[in-house]
C-alpha cells in the first residue's frame, strides 16, 4: 500500500497523512496573533432554509442544511481553509498504487453527543446509507464505483473500487457523508445524534436551529461559541435589516447592489472570498426543446454575461464559460474559447435547429441567489435580440429547490463547486446522478470521467479535463454565465481566523468551528 496527503499523487504513488497535518493546517500564521478564546453565543442569519429541510443526510441541499450538519456531525476527511485535505474523523488514510484500494483509520476516543463511542460500524453504515440501486442520495453517484466496504479490526475501514480514484479522500469530505449513529444496518438519523463540535439543541425547518458546544469533542482546536443560533433569513432586505440592527452578529449573500453602504457601516465588517460559487441557467436535456443542442448553444449565445457580473455581481466575481471549473483549480482549461454574446451567433444556432424564434419560460427565485430574478430579466432583454422570447418566472422562495429545481425544465441554480474537478463533474454531470439537474448525459463525457478518475499522470489528466469542459461548455446542458465571490458580512463582535475557506461559503461552512467571539 502506498500514503496519500491532500489528495495529491505523484506518479509513484502517495505520502502518508496523519494528525500532524491535521495540527499544522491549522497553526495561526502569526504567532503574534491571540488564540480565540470561548464563550458567547453567535447569531447567524442564512439566506437558504425552507420548511421542506430534513435531518436526513441523503436530502441536505441548501446553505442551512450545510451548516447545521457541519457543526452537528463529523466526516472522515476535511478540507482545511488552503483547500488541502486534512484528517477529521479518519486519522490517516492509505491507497494501492492503482488507487482502487483505500484504507481509513479510524480515530479513536471519539464519541457522540449521547455518549456512544464512534466505531467502524458508524463509518460502514453511514456511507453504506448513500449507495446501492436505490439509493436517492445526492452523493450516491460519488460512490457508485465502491464495489465492497469492510471493518478490518476495530479500527480500519476498506474501500474497493471498481477502477482507481486518485481523488477519492477529497470525495469523502463531501458534507453529505456526515458520519451517524449506526442502527441495525443504516443509520439514525432521525434523532439529531452527531459526534460534531456542536450539539443540535432544536431544528425548526424553515425557521431557525440552536446549539450547544459538544464538550466532550475530541478537539480542541474549534468549536469556540458556547451557544449558537441560526436563523433562516431568505428575504434580502430581512437578512439586511437584522445584521444593521444587531439581531444577528453575520449574515450570508449580502444583497450586492447595496454592499458598499453596508461596509460602511459602523461595526460591521464586509468580507469577500473568491471561490468557486458560480450560478447556472439549467436546462433539462430530456425535455424538448432542450434536447436539440442547437437549441442549447443558442441559448448560451444568447446571454450578456459581462452584463451580469457588472449588474447581478457588481464586480463581485468574474465571467463564466458553461462548465463548472473555477481558474484557480488545477485543471482549468485556460485555452477553451471564451462564450461572448452573440445574438447573430444564436440565431444562426435557431436555424440550424430549424427555426426562425423560440419561446421558453424561465424560472428564478431569491432563493437560487440574490438577484436570480433580476439576472432571468436582463437575459430576457438579450435573448430577444436573437429572436428568443425568454419569459421570467418568479417562483416562490420556500420549496423552490423542493418544488422547482429539477422538476421545472429551465431554473436558475448556484452551484458551491467542489473542490476537485473529479467531485464536480460527478456530482452535476455524470450520467444518471441525482443531482445532475440538466438530465444530461453524454458517452464521450462519462468515458473520460471514468478514465480521468483513475488516471495518475498528471499530464494526462489535464488533457481529460480539458476535454470534459470543452464538452460540458459546447453540449452541455447549463448556461454557466457567471462566477461569484462568496460575499457576508459580520458584526465586529465576532473573530475571523487570517485565512477563510473559499470551497464554501461563510468560512467553508464551517463557521460554527471557526469563528469565535471578539
Amino acid at each position: 500500500m502506498s500514503k496519500i496527503n491532500s489528495g495529491i499523487l505523484d506518479r509513484r504513488g502517495f505520502m502518508k497523512t496523519t494528525a500532524a497535518t491535521a495540527l499544522a493546517a491549522s497553526l495561526p500564521l502569526s504567532a503574534a496573533k491571540a488564540a480565540p478564546k470561548r464563550g458567547g453565543n453567535i447569531r447567524m442569519g442564512k439566506a437558504h432554509g425552507q420548511t421542506t429541510d430534513t435531518l436526513n443526510p441523503a436530502t441536505y441541499e441548501n446553505g442551512f442544511t450545510t451548516a447545521l450538519c457541519h457543526g452537528q456531525h463529523g466526516r472522515l476527511t476535511e478540507v482545511a481553509p488552503d483547500g488541502s485535505l486534512i484528517p477529521e474523523l479518519a486519522e490517516s488514510w492509505e491507497a494501492s498504487d492503482d488507487a482502487t484500494e483505500w484504507r481509513f483509520k479510524i480515530r479513536q476516543g471519539v464519541n457522540f453527543h449521547s455518549g456512544k463511542e464512534l466505531d467502524v460500524h458508524d463509518v460502514i453504515n453511514s456511507i453504506n446509507f448513500h449507495r446501492g440501486p436505490d439509493s436517492t442520495s445526492a452523493v450516491g453517484t460519488l460512490v457508485a464505483d465502491v464495489v465492497d466496504l469492510q471493518a478490518d479490526g476495530q479500527d480500519t475501514v476498506v474501500f474497493k473500487l471498481s477502477g482507481g480514484n486518485a481523488d477519492f479522500p477529497f470525495f469523502l469530505s463531501e458534507y453529505h457523508f456526515s458520519i451517524c449513529p449506526a442502527k441495525d444496518d443504516t443509520i439514525d438519523w432521525q434523532s439529531g445524534d452527531g459526534c460534531g463540535s456542536y450539539v443540535l439543541k432544536s431544528f425548526n425547518p424553515g425557521v431557525n436551529a440552536t446549539f450547544e458546544r459538544h464538550e466532550n469533542h475530541w478537539r480542541d482546536d474549534v468549536a469556540f461559541f458556547d451557544t449558537i443560533e441560526m436563523l433562516a433569513l431568505v428575504d434580502q432586505n430581512a437578512r439586511t435589516t437584522a445584521l444593521v440592527s444587531g439581531d444577528v452578529d453575520a449574515v450570508d449573500r449580502v444583497d450586492l447592489k447595496t454592499a458598499g453602504l453596508l461596509a460602511r457601516k459602523p461595526g460591521i465588517s464586509l468580507q469577500s472570498i473568491s471561490g468557486m460559487l458560480h450560478y447556472t441557467f439549467a436546462m433539462s436535456t430530456n425535455q424538448d426543446p432542450y434536447t436539440d443542442n442547437n437549441i442549447r448553444q443558442a441559448l448560451k449565445y444568447g446571454v450578456n454575461r459581462e452584463e451580469l457580473v457588472e449588474k447581478i455581481l457588481f464586480g463581485y466575481g468574474s465571467i463564466g464559460n458553461d462548465h463548472p471549473i473555477g481558474k484557480g483549480q488545477r485543471f482549468f482549461n485556460s485555452e477553451l474559447e471564451q462564450k461572448a454574446y452573440d445574438p447573430d451567433q444564436a440565431k444562426w444556432y435557431l436555424k440550424q435547429a430549424g427555426l426562425d424564434t423560440l419561446s421558453v419560460s424561465l424560472s428564478a427565485s431569491d432563493a437560487a441567489y440574490g438577484g436570480a430574478v433580476d439576472a432571468a430579466t436582463l437575459y430576457q432583454a438579450s435573448a430577444k435580440a436573437a429572436g428568443i422570447d425568454l419569459k421570467p418566472i418568479r417562483e416562490p422562495n420556500d420549496g423552490y429547490w423542493s418544488d422547482v429545481w429539477m422538476k421545472k425544465p429551465f431554473s436558475a441554480v448556484y452551484w458551491s463547486g467542489r473542490s476537485v474537478e473529479d467531485q464536480m463533474f460527478t456530482t452535476t454531470y455524470a450520467c444518471g446522478g441525482d443531482w445532475n439537474d440538466t438530465f444530461w448525459c453524454h458517452d464521450r463525457f462519462q468515458e473520460l470521467l471514468v478514465s480521468a478518475r483513475a488516471e495518475l499522470d498528471q499530464d494526462k489528466r489535464r488533457q481529460m479535463y480539458w476535454e470534459m469542459q470543452d464538452i460540458v461548455a459546447n453540449e452541455g446542458g447549463a448556461v454557466i454565465p457567471m462566477f461569484a465571490d462568496w460575499v457576508f458580512g459580520v458584526s465586529d463582535k465576532i473573530a475571523l481566523p487570517d485565512v477563510m475557506a473559499s470551497n464554501w461559503d461563510l468560512d467553508g461552512e464551517r463557521w460554527m468551528e471557526r469563528w469565535s467571539m471578539a
